[in-house]
């Protein structure tokens, strides 16, 4: 029991903004010793151990949001709630374990949990995965093969290997098996590392990236949309002013954070309209917009200098008690957002892509990061590079912000594509697509960045690909420990 909390801790320690990648494949390394061979009670057991001692810590940036007003609950119920999904994978983990090649099974177990817990319940919350440790190392360019799925897997795969070779520690000639498991994902990555394109096949674009700062108040945030849009139409002004005095160039176009308008069928705002008007460049900025139906929608609109809003796109993910809002008479007791929004907010299906100055800007907001689709249709749709808009504002100097910025960071990788994270207070950053990030910003800091950023029409295998490796991974877990009991009834029959 102790050996799997220490093992959950050091996970989270290993994890963003920390670069410790190579930690993740040890942690995991105890998980998977601790519950081989042992029955699947006891595995769920020490798996849920594992994962609350993981989320735990990871997830604090909820007890800086609610806690003051909420106390612990929503934070340790989140994390009990994503530690159950571990222990599911404990379970499993610890029926395959004796199977020939249990490296392989235990791995593909535990990407198959993480894929339940992206899902269910409430669209599920995919925060945490193993991929999302690996924002650099090895087995990050493994990103542009198959997606979040593969680097996950090869992670679970390494630590299984390496539990696997400490079991048989006495006993050399059997090392062939677990050697192998841990030598050839470290080998794939770095062969997969000179096939990383970062080559502007389809030109540049010079981008700004306007990030106005917001108040610290935590949920105080609720009610300050208008200091929210005042802050960032300064911003963009003095962005203006910049460009006016030569001190920085012209943009192509702007890129403002989440939730910086509120507008209704109608569309306008005098503000935007004449920023866009000075620069002479489309804005990209998000909002909360009411059709005409009386539906919410949290959304990205491109601001064009002459008419104004004239495209858009609609966060597919939302957050569940705060963007959507099961469950209204229990959720009151955890969200203010209950009475912020008395309706919930109803979600895009479209993959976001915008004609932006001549440049198709693939768009995801905020929490659609951490989701494997948002990005995925959105470059197949001929997106040539992306922007994440978020609000992180509500989360204080948590370690929330660089964690998202480790997604976007392996969105970048997997779809070999230039991402701009513009946040609100922070983190900002222009990340290559290689991963590499060139600029960031302070957090609760007022600052503009300019870059050049290459625009990219390759696809990437994981692209192309899809939900194919992830599913392919998911049949794998399901099917061996499905196997674990039709093999001892085989025994029996034979």
């Amino acid at each position: 029991m102790l050996a799997v909390v220490v093992a959950g801790f050091v996970l989270y320690a290993g994890s963003p903004p920390r670069d410790l990648w190579w930690v993740a494949p040890i942690a995991f390394a105890v998980f998977a010793a601790v519950v081989a061979r042992r029955r699947a009670r006891a595995g769920f057991g020490y798996g849920l151990l594992f994962g609350f001692a993981y989320l735990l810590p990871l997830l604090g940036w909820l007890q800086d949001f609610l806690g003051a007003d909420f106390g612990p609950w929503p934070w340790l119920g989140v994390a009990g709630v994503q530690a159950l999904f571990i222990g599911l994978a404990g379970a499993g983990m610890a029926r395959v374990s004796r199977l020939p090649g249990a490296p392989v099974w235990m791995a593909a177990v535990f990407v198959a949990a993480e894929a339940l817990r992206s899902a269910v319940p409430f669209g599920g919350f995919p925060w945490g995965r193993l991929a999302f440790t690996q924002d650099t190392g090895v087995f990050l360019p493994l990103a542009a093969l198959g997606g979040t799925a593969l680097v996950s897997f090869v992670v679970a795969l390494v630590g299984g290997g390496l539990a696997e070779l400490a079991c048989r520690v006495r006993t050399p000639r059997r090392w062939a098996a677990p050697l192998a498991a841990v030598l050839v994902p470290v080998v794939a990555g770095l062969a997969m590392l000179p096939f990383i394109g970062t080559d502007p096949n389809a030109g540049t674009a010079k981008v700004a990236i306007v990030q106005g700062n917001a108040p610290n108040l935590g949920l105080g945030l609720l009610y300050e949309d208008d200091v929210l849009h005042t802050n960032h139409i300064n911003a963009a002004q003095r962005l203006v002013d910049d460009v006016a005095a030569g001190r920085v160039p012209r943009p192509d176009f702007v890129v403002l954070p989440e939730q910086v308008g509120s507008w209704g069928p109608s569309q306008t705002d005098p503000d935007l309209s004449s920023i866009a008007a000075q620069l002479g460049v489309p804005l990209v900025v998000g909002g909360l917009g009411e059709d005409r139906d009386g539906q919410l929608h949290n959304e990205i609109l491109k601001w064009d200098p002459v008419s104004g809003a004239d495209q858009r796109y609609i966060k597919q993910h939302l957050v569940p008690f705060a963007e959507t809002i099961p469950m209204r008479p229990v959720a009151r007791l955890v969200s203010p957002f209950v009475d912020r929004f008395r309706q919930d907010m109803m979600p895009g299906h479209q993959p976001g892509v915008l004609d932006v100055a001549g440049v198709k800007l693939g768009v995801g907001i905020c929490y659609d990061v951490a989701y494997d689709d948002v990005f995925t249709g959105a470059a197949r749709d001929g997106a040539t590079l992306l922007a994440v808009p978020t609000n992180n504002a509500w989360y204080g100097h948590s370690e929330m912000s660089y964690q998202q910025l480790a997604m976007s960071r392996l969105r970048a990788v997997e779809h070999g594509r230039a991402v701009l994270v513009s946040a609100t207070s922070g983190v900002s950053a222009v990340v290559l697509p290689d991963g590499s990030v060139t600029q960031q910003t302070q957090q609760f800091t007022a600052q503009n960045l300019v870059a050049e950023v290459p625009l990219r029409s390759t696809q990437t295998p994981a692209t192309m690909l899809g939900s194919i490796p992830m599913w392919t991974l998911v049949v794998l877990g399901v099917g061996a420990v499905l196997l674990t009991w039709w093999r001892p009834r085989r025994a029996v029959d034979a």
